[in-house]
């Protein structure tokens, strides 16, 4: 009779279909029935391309825009200023350098009709990949960089640090110049038109919150004027 019993009762064990509290019990079995998110490998895209900023570029076969990943770079209507104001009883401001033209230009030489490889390694909030881009083996950001045409976009994680204060301490392209953050000049500037007159950036440059420019640091160094 007990032999009956117990036989019963394995019977009823097996037949029983399994509950959540089963696969909380049996780790072996839960570990077993685990389901697995598939993992998507971000994109890499090939071939040529249309440089659209000193940062941008746009991939036509796809339809799709790619941003160099850690750096920055002067938007297109975004205009820096010469520090060599020497006339200025004829010259009523500094003159005006365009840096984002002149950004998009150098990585426009730097690429030319050679194919680009973009590896994506991130989405900013935009939702447009960030890559690290190579055009005949050579890395697009550290070009960028190294001319003075951009600077890192996180000076305490980037690896491209060592590019930029070569170019700051050679006084390489934008590094001449007195320039406006990029991150507060697109949250300041109303014109973002490329219609967009230096006089507007000069009025943002005297009103800073943050510099990158070593030139003002040396215009703070200057000694006073002991002429009049």
């Amino acid at each position: 009779m007990k032999r009956s019993l117990a036989a019963a009762a394995v019977l009823t064990a097996i037949v029983q279909p399994a509950t959540a509290a089963d696969l909380v019990r049996s780790p072996v079995i839960a570990s077993r029935q685990q389901i697995y998110a598939p993992v998507y490998p971000y994109p890499i895209y090939k071939g040529r391309v249309a440089v659209m900023d000193g940062r941008t570029l746009w991939y036509p076969q796809h339809a799709q825009r790619v941003r160099l990943v850690d750096i920055d770079a002067c938007e297109l209507p975004q205009w820096a200023l010469d520090p060599k104001w020497v006339d200025r009883e004829l010259q009523k401001g500094p003159s005006p350098v365009p840096c984002g033209p002149l950004a998009k230009a150098w990585l426009n030489r730097t690429v030319g009709n050679r194919p680009v490889e973009c590896s994506v390694v991130a989405y900013g909030n935009d939702g447009i990949p960030q890559a690290r881009c190579t055009a005949r083996g050579r890395d697009l950001a550290a070009e960028m960089l190294r001319v003075g045409w951009a600077s890192v976009a996180s000076a305490a994680s980037s690896e491209y640090l060592a590019y930029q204060n070569h170019a700051m301490a050679a006084r390489y392209g934008m590094w001449a110049t007195y320039v406006l953050d990029m991150n507060e000049w697109r949250r300041k500037a109303v014109d973002k038109t490329l219609d967009r007159r230096p006089i507007a950036d000069f009025n943002l440059l005297a009103e800073r919150e943050s510099e990158i420019s070593p030139p003002f640091i040396d215009a703070r160094k200057k000694p006073n004027r002991t002429d009049r």
